[in-house]
């Protein structure tokens, strides 16, 4: 069993104004079914979970991970990774430090199998008065908005343009942002009593987005007018229901582009978008670049 010789992260209480993260690694990879060595990161991670099944055994613990969730690796922390998935695991991945202490330029210098290594190494954990530090829990359901500014920050972070370190800085805040409110938006959110119907109709919609799911069809779907399903929608999601579907059909196009051989109006189908020329319309405003471009793209990372 995997276990801790000291109390780590270790923590700094600061103002927001004072966090400043600097982004150390950020890319999809692919795991094969089986164990990676137990080890310690020198900085931080969130470990995203985009497909399959994954766990982490950490303090004692073996916390399990659906597609959909992330877990958050402390410094200093050791830990061990799996993928559970026959077919393997994919995984988006993020380190960073929360001060911009830490000066990395290989992977060697994140990562550490030598459980002597002095305390002073690890990066500080920065916490506020606001929230309980993200430490506090070691697995999150992010939103799909945050799940959209992780795979942004990978796109900066490997493409790096002309100021891409002050784009993955203010992607991360914002990150960081989500996921510190998730704890309290759940407990908010699930004072409706509509809210089981809502978030069981969304997990619909990213089962199957290729449904109708205009406003009309969402509204009937949970017996309220218009005004109100959308404004119970948007209160509960964070997004009114159209840019949700709008946001999955995009996730789910993005997914089959990097993982399937199907063709572009294939794809655009799949994901509910009738004609190729409008789905490649669609596909071009949201991610900046063509389907067939962010295929190319995305068999390179």
């Amino acid at each position: 069993m995997i276990t801790n010789e000291i109390i780590l992260p270790r923590q700094r209480n600061a103002p927001f104004r004072e966090w400043t993260p600097s982004v150390h690694y950020a890319k999809f990879q692919r795991m094969e079914k089986g164990l990676l060595p137990p080890r310690r990161i020198y900085n931080f991670e969130l470990l995203y979970v985009s497909q399959g099944q994954a766990a982490t055994l950490m303090n004692g613990h073996r916390y399990e991970l659906s597609a959909g969730q992330l877990v958050f690796l402390p410094s200093g922390v050791l830990h061990q990774n799996e993928a559970i998935s026959h077919m393997g695991t994919r995984f988006l991945g993020i380190h960073f430090d929360f001060f911009g202490e830490l000066e990395i330029h290989t992977e060697y210098d994140m990562i550490t199998y030598d459980e002597t290594s002095s305390i002073d190494r690890f990066a500080v954990e920065a916490v506020s008065d606001s929230f309980p530090p993200l430490s506090h829990q070691a697995v999150y359901t992010p939103t799909l908005a945050c799940v959209a500014l992780m795979e942004q920050l990978v796109h900066e972070f490997t493409m790096r343009p002309l100021g891409y370190e002050l784009a993955c800085k203010a992607l991360l805040l914002g990150i960081l942002s989500h996921l510190l409110r998730l704890p309290l938006a759940r407990a908010k959110g699930l004072a409706s009593p509509h809210d089981n119907r809502l978030l069981e109709l969304t997990e619909e919609i990213e089962r199957r987005p290729s449904e109708v799911w205009t406003n009309g069809v969402i509204a009937d779907r949970l017996g309220l007018s218009l005004d109100h399903a959308a404004k119970l929608f948007k209160e509960l999601v964070g997004q009114p229901p159209g840019e949700f579907v709008g946001a999955i059909r995009h996730r789910e196009a993005r997914r089959l582009l990097r993982e399937t051989e199907l063709s572009i109006e294939q794809i655009g189908d799949a994901v509910g978008y009738s004609g190729i020329h409008y789905f490649s319309r669609q596909f071009r405003k949201h991610e900046g670049i063509s389907a067939s471009e962010y295929r190319k793209f995305s068999r390179v990372l």
